[in-house]
Formats: C-alpha cells, structure tokens, sequence
C-alpha cells in the first residue's frame, strides 16, 4: 500500500498496510474490524517528535499526531485516508494550514506462490486549511517487492507547490536482528524535481526547492521495538540538502525522531 509517510519504512507500513482481507461465506454483519464478507478496516494512530516525508519536514520540527484508516475489499484491492497535524511556518502565505489529510487506493498481491509481490496505486494529498490550493497535490506509484526487499516509483504531475513534474524512487530493506524483538528498516530515496525559477535579480519565483537544485536523496535507518501492542520507533532521518536549498531552513539536516504507533 501507500508507503506513507511517517519518517521510517518501517512506521508506515504498521500505520497503512491492512490486515488480511476477510473470507467469508456470505455476506454477514460481525464484530470488531470485519464488516460485510470479504470487506476489513483497520485503523492506526501515531505521536511522532518530527513528521518527516522524504527525508524535509513537515512539522516545523515539532511534534505531530497521525492516524488513518485503510479498507480491503475483493482480491487485493484497498483505499484509505491518513492524516497528519503540519506546520510550515510560512505566516499566512501559501501553505499556512495546520492538517493534511491523503486519500489512497490501489490494488496490491503476491505473485503466484512466490515471494513476489507488487502494489499499483494512486494518492492525492490535500491540505484542507490552506490560504491557496498550490500545496495539493495527487502522485501514482507502483512497487515490487520480494521477501524483505522492496523498490518503488512515484510519479507527479504538478508536485507540492505547483513545481511540475516529480519523480520519486525509492528501496525499503527490512529485518529482523536475531531474537531481541528488535527490526531494522532501511531506506533511500532519490527525488527528481524541476528546477526552481527565479526573476531577473536572481529572486525566487517559485519552485520545490529554493536553490537551482533539481533532485535530491533522503535516507533513513530505523530500529522498532512491539511492547504491550504498540510500535516503537527510533529512526535517523536526512537528505544532501543544505539550508539555503530549502528557504534557510533547517528542515532537511539529518536528525533522530522518535514515534509511537498503534493499530486499532
């Protein structure tokens, strides 16, 4: 499903891959997350020091409260909606909404009796409090995966703040360190953006990035631990980017984010 977004691979794929779909024989009402025969929602909420997606954050740095919900229905087929408080700092211009809220669906199975798997899908991101609508955005991805390994692609149109075209790949490697309970999530990114404009004075105009720098890569290595139900998580998160490359800020230095998530 929609690898989104937390900061590790290995959050989000608690907070937005459902469980399995029901079977059953005919349609009928029963309790707890399974509805109608082979229909299943499952939900998720998450606290997190720093919302971090694609390595830049979200959340001004602070901290952000997450949650969703995923719905499986037929052979392999899913929608669902995640939302996260954001913060972007930028005083009543443009993005100045504190709520983000995506909505996904897509189809997602293994291949045959294999350990292969792949997942097609599309997302739109909606910034629902904001002054203007150039934080909106909508992206298809597509993904393999085999065993513990997986690799993906996004693609966009016009990405956050109307910059036009985007591309996104990315390789998720995920396991488990012997018996302590304890797994390890790797992750790389390579961001391909166009290139910001700028007037004649050299001043911005508009763009992804505030520097003529047209791509980008975000990393992230991630241990989480299960106790009593709950996930918890403690990742380093960067890119190659500097200060002047995103408005003289530092939102995209490497840091360490903590995050605590449950499935409902």
């Amino acid at each position: 499903m929609l690898n989104k977004k937390l900061l590790p691979a290995a959050v989000a794929t608690a907070l937005l891959a459902g469980t399995s779909m029901v079977q059953a024989e005919e349609p009928a009402i029963v309790t707890g997350d399974e509805l109608v025969g082979g229909f299943e929602i499952s939900g998720n909420v998450a606290l997190t020091t720093d919302y971090r997606f694609r390595g830049i954050s979200q959340s001004d740095e602070d901290i952000a409260v997450q949650g969703g919900f995923d719905a499986e229905f037929g052979p392999g087929f899913y929608v669902g909606i995640w939302g996260s408080s954001v913060d972007f700092d930028t005083n009543g211009d443009c993005c100045d909404g504190s709520l983000e809220l995506d909505y996904y669906g897509g189809w997602a199975s293994s291949i045959g009796d294999t350990d292969f798997g792949i997942d097609i899908g599309y997302a739109y991101y909606d910034y629902p409090g904001d002054s203007g609508d150039e934080g909106d955005y909508q992206e298809v991805y597509v993904s393999g995966s085999w065993k513990d390994l997986a690799i993906g692609v996004h693609y966009s149109d016009d990405y956050y703040l109307e910059s036009d075209e985007f591309w996104y790949v990315y390789g998720d490697y995920s396991l488990g360190l012997f018996d302590t309970g304890l797994t390890l999530d790797l992750h790389v990114g390579y961001n391909m953006l166009e290139e910001a404009t700028f007037d004649s004075d050299g001043e911005y105009v508009e763009g992804f990035l505030s520097s003529d720098e047209d791509a980008y890569t975000d990393y992230s290595v991630t241990l989480t631990y299960t106790w009593a139900s709950v996930d918890w998580s403690l990742a380093y998160v960067g890119t190659d980017l500097d200060e002047e490359d995103l408005f003289d800020t530092d939102w995209a230095e490497d840091t360490v984010v903590f995050t605590i998530a449950k499935s409902l």
